[in-house]
């Protein structure tokens, strides 16, 4: 493991008006040092306001290693899936201007690409339900590199080519950068604006936001954090998506700071009203659950654990671990952003949480999940197809009183489907196959189905190719004809996952 420069842990106290608030905070930089060199992270930057007032923001570490940047409270990191909450303000404040109506379907605002409905009615996945993840879109993300060939395609392709609803619209919770993708594409057409200008224009300098954008701004690339991996701390070549709205704003830790109070409803006189408080409250209300007092609104998901109310999101991608939390009984904000993906981020926002909100307790650890026991109605032979944007291949899957599951797609060897689980009527696996699609062509992949059993005699849902392995593999840029040694460059493992729709019967 390399281990970063001696000078790594240096520490920038970028907002000292409050000092005699940073006291309370001492035993918690301290651990944050001291797990910063333990865990090999580059850097964390961290904010928490209360209020109407910053009580407490500081960088640690180095915003870029090899240049010797320190981070700061107003250095730019990625954001990653807390790019969401950013994307559903902008998407509310067409709301309020009567431009969207969040109970329309969402293809009444596309373009020539529209979302396709393998099952149920596409008109009953409305903007609201985009925004909640319970449209039926799947789960989704493609990562391109500036090192390697491919490039992200127009959204218009993406959603000709993943715009599937793989569930009932309305019938439950399915997390999806693809949909925050949908968001961003109707905010632009709506506006007549790109996102990027969008964002910057109606958001961010309206809220005083100076350090947030979306993407590599040239103007703000000299304030961004490099993002490094979290297994050896080495750089990782610069990256974008095919979902910029559910993943590709920068922002600082005092920015989001900011964010979070206009969240909570402060009225800064240094922030444009950009919604009426009804919409802000709006958007923190469930309006799907996914577990017991645990749901998602627009853009936030809210927690309540012995009455307390938590209103978050985190975000995680390659050299990304981010988290902002909002305690609405405290007009209490918390911060924490880090450029490596490591868990670091998550235990500091825990710390900082069991420091300042009384009763608050960490979730217990997951229970490990029993022993896979087929229902009556699952044990048998099943036959169908998987449908992809290219092509129609026979599927089939049979299951087996023992809980053994074999699989067979098109003329592929047969294999057992693996890491198998069935909660709340679906069944979950991963097995070794080939869907025969481009875009996972760039990597080795396993298949993972998440098939809804219905009536007994219907199974069907999402299969999604999954770019296997964490962190990164060596590769080799080699140029046809050249003498010249081959370079290495790095090749991210975890590039994709693309799902498409598996329909089968017994």
């Amino acid at each position: 493991m390399r281990q970063l420069p001696t000078l790594a842990l240096f520490v920038c106290c970028a907002f000292m008006p409050f000092c005699f608030a940073q006291d309370q905070f001492e035993s918690i930089r301290a651990s944050i040092l001291s797990q910063m060199q333990q865990r090999n992270v580059p850097s964390i930057a961290v904010a928490v306001a209360q209020g109407d007032h910053i009580i407490w923001e500081q960088g640690f570490g180095w915003a870029d290693r090899e240049k010797l940047i320190p981070a700061d409270a107003n250095t730019m990191y990625s954001l990653a899936s807390i790019s969401k909450p950013l994307t559903a303000t902008a998407l509310m404040t067409l709301t309020a201007a009567g431009k969207i109506d969040l109970d329309k379907p969402v293809n009444d605002y596309l373009g020539d690409a529209k979302i396709r409905a393998r099952i149920g009615n596409v008109d009953d996945a409305t903007v609201r339900r985009v925004a909640n993840h319970s449209s039926g879109l799947p789960e989704h993300f493609q990562f391109f590199y500036r090192n390697e060939s491919w490039r992200a395609p127009s959204f218009d392709e993406t959603i000709l080519r993943f715009g599937n609803l793989i569930t009932l619209p309305g019938e439950q919770f399915q997390y999806s950068n693809l949909g925050y993708g949908v968001l961003s594409d109707i905010i632009c057409r709506v506006s007549g604006k790109s996102f990027a200008d969008y964002m910057r224009q109606e958001v961010f300098l309206k809220l005083g936001m100076t350090r947030s954008a979306v993407g590599n701004d040239p103007a703000l690339a000299q304030y961004e954090a490099i993002r490094y991996d979290g297994k050896d701390a080495t750089p990782i070549v610069y990256y974008d998506t095919d979902h910029p709205g559910a993943s590709e704003i920068y922002s600082s830790a005092h920015d989001m700071a900011l964010f979070g109070m206009f969240s909570l409803k402060a009225h800064l006189p240094s922030q444009s009203a950009i919604l009426p408080d009804a919409l802000i409250d709006a958007m923190q209300r469930p309006s799907i659950f996914f577990s017991p007092g645990a749901g998602y609104g627009i853009g936030w998901q809210s927690d309540t654990r012995n009455g307390i109310t938590i209103v978050s999101h985190s975000g995680g991608m390659p050299g990304v671990s981010t988290w902002l939390r909002l305690v609405p009984a405290q007009n209490l904000v918390i911060v924490v952003l880090s450029n490596s993906d490591d868990r670091l981020a998550n235990n500091i926002a825990d710390q900082i949480t069991l420091k300042l909100v009384a009763n608050w307790k960490l979730s217990p650890a997951a229970a490990p999940e029993p022993a896979f026991i087929p229902p009556p109605d699952l044990i048998g032979k099943w036959s169908g197809t998987v449908q992809t944007y290219r092509s129609s291949t026979p599927f089939h899957l049979e299951v087996f009183p023992s809980g053994e599951i074999r699989a067979n797609l098109g003329n592929q060897f047969g294999t057992i489907l693996d890491q198998v689980s069935f909660q709340d009527g679906t069944l979950y696996g991963v097995f070794k196959g080939d869907i025969d699609l481009p875009e996972a062509a760039r990597r080795p992949y396993v298949l993972s189905v998440n098939l809804k059993l219905r009536d007994g005699k219907l199974l069907n849902g999402a299969i999604s190719a999954r770019a296997t392995g964490a962190g990164t593999m060596p590769a080799y840029n080699v140029s046809s004809g050249s003498r010249a040694i081959p370079q290495s460059i790095r090749v991210e493992k975890g590039a994709f996952v693309l799902t498409q729709w598996a329909d089968l019967r017994k």
